[in-house]
């Protein structure tokens, strides 16, 4: 997708926006999703930093969000310890990020996405995760991400970008067409440093 939007687009325009990259994603078919969340796999399997057991943040895919259900029965079959989010019961708009297992007790949180039952022992501090994966609505050249709008992952991310997970990597899962050349953005907005998609690794580190 080649719109651009400057720093200072108007919230109509970012819906706009919004609207459009959530119809190119449902455009694609079942086959494609899956071929492309497979093609994800092999590249978020190859990471240097998942060649070693470590303990990974992911998601349950809905809708047409790039499929995650494959990806997160690899990392476990790999070894490393997986988390899932859920909607903080307290703090609103927040995540807490749930230890998953075989033995894990699931409910449909208030958005109707599966998320493991909330129990105390099983949360999951952000600085003890070694890579967080995001799921994202578009993504720039840049970096910039947007998500559905509710913005819970950059409330998440605020402080990773403050500097207080030095151990945390975010990396945004996305289809190639949820790329745009450039995002509006506000301020509270927080940039991925990595965006993987089904033909490049984005690196934005550099």
């Amino acid at each position: 997708m080649n719109r651009q939007f400057t720093q200072n687009s108007s919230q109509p325009e970012r819906q706009q926006l919004r609207r459009e990259l959530l119809a190119a994603r449902k455009q694609l078919s079942a086959a494609e999703r899956e071929q492309a969340a497979g093609a994800i796999e092999e590249r978020v399997l190859a990471l240097a930093e998942l060649q070693q057991p470590c303990s990974i943040g992911s998601y349950y895919s809905v809708r047409a969000e790039l499929p995650t259900h494959a990806l997160n029965q690899e990392l476990q079959h790999h070894g490393h310890q997986l988390a899932l989010p859920v909607l903080h019961p307290i703090v609103h708009h927040h995540l807490l990020m749930l230890h998953i297992d075989e033995h894990s007790e699931w409910r449909h949180n208030d958005y109707g996405i599966p998320e493991p039952k909330l129990q105390c022992q099983r949360v999951v501090p952000l600085q003890q995760l070694n890579l967080l994966l995001v799921p994202l609505v578009g993504f720039d050249a840049q970096g910039n991400r947007m998500g559905m709008g509710g913005g819970f992952y950059d409330r998440t991310l605020a402080g990773w970008r403050a500097g207080l997970y030095p151990n945390l990597q975010p990396v945004g899962l996305a289809y190639d067409c949820q790329f745009v050349e450039r995002l509006p953005s506000e301020a509270w907005d927080v940039p991925l440093p990595r965006v993987i998609t089904p033909t490049k690794v984005w690196d934005f580190r550099g």
